[in-house]
């Protein structure tokens, strides 16, 4: 199944852990449902783990544990527990007049202790069956003899499991200007060489375009990879024709250019950002 931007920014969001409760329980039941989408989450787990791993716990200041006592009403001392006057009891009653309720609370009485020795008989049962049934499997040895499982020779078909999945390696480079943040994410996957720019903080004046250029010392000129879109997200496979050592070795640079593209095929102005590429999920180790 083909996830949209929608899918794919949901589950980055739950791995980083920026979701509120209600959209956490969702991405959850969409995970149960959907094997798929689960690894999708795991995946993105997998690429955002060093992130956690270098940043540090941060004890809170005692002025936050002090809010959730006030909050749930235990920043005051409780006030003590009163009970109540207990009236006198009433004055006895006749036999006569209660003899046929009494009986019937006897006899209410009397089935619910044999309702409870029935309950605690058969949980004594399942009990005593699930531990001979254990005993059988693990330790048959431990069993009498009458109850004890003759062994049994035969053959049969072993199905070895299948080998878990291994993500292929990927690389990211962030492409930013001298004096800015980054303002697209360039992210290419290491076994089918297909890439996707994801666009940040990064304006253009009406009739212009961004084009991505690749730049290598083993090319005689850059190489345009296409236009960048109008769109948060811009796939291609346009390195697919390229040798990994130049892909992974390349400079990624923007530049502005005309609307729909430089037509010479060449830049025609200064890259206004630029980035190279860093491995982020390794190859599968064979």
């Amino acid at each position: 199944m083909a996830y949209s931007e929608d899918h794919i920014v949901l589950a980055a969001e739950y791995a980083l852990g920026t979701l509120d409760a209600d959209e956490r329980a969702q991405v959850e039941t969409m995970m149960v449902v959907d094997k798929k989408f689960a690894a999708v989450v795991q995946a993105w787990q997998f690429r955002l783990d060093p992130l956690n791993q270098v940043v540090g716990s941060v004890e809170p200041r005692p002025i936050v544990w002090e809010g959730i006592c006030a909050a749930t009403g235990h920043a005051a001392p409780q006030e003590p527990l009163l009970l109540p006057d207990v009236p006198p009891p009433p004055p006895p009653v006749e036999p006569e007049a209660v003899q046929t309720p009494l009986v019937e609370d006897v006899a209410l009485a009397s089935r619910v202790k044999r309702w409870r020795r029935v309950a605690l008989l058969a949980s004594a049962i399942a009990a005593a069956l699930a531990a001979m049934l254990a005993l059988q499997v693990y330790q048959p040895d431990a069993l009498p003899g009458a109850i004890r499982p003759n062994p049994q020779m035969g053959t049969g078909e072993v199905n070895t499991p299948a080998p878990a999945v291994v993500p292929s390696s990927e690389h990211i480079a962030l492409l930013q200007g001298q004096n800015g943040g980054p303002a697209f994410i360039l992210t290419i996957d290491g076994a089918t060489k297909h890439f996707t720019v994801h666009k940040l903080d990064a304006q253009l004046e009406p009739g212009k375009s961004f084009e991505l250029w690749l730049m290598s010392d083993k090319l005689p000129r850059p190489r345009s990879l296409g236009v960048i879109g109008d769109s948060d997200f811009t796939a291609s496979e346009v390195l697919v024709s390229y040798d990994t050592d130049t892909i992974n070795d390349a400079t990624y640079a923007v530049t502005i250019e005309q609307a729909g593209g430089s037509p010479s095929g060449e830049p025609t102005s200064a890259p206004v950002f630029s980035g190279k590429l860093i491995e982020t999920v390794p190859p599968a180790q064979k």
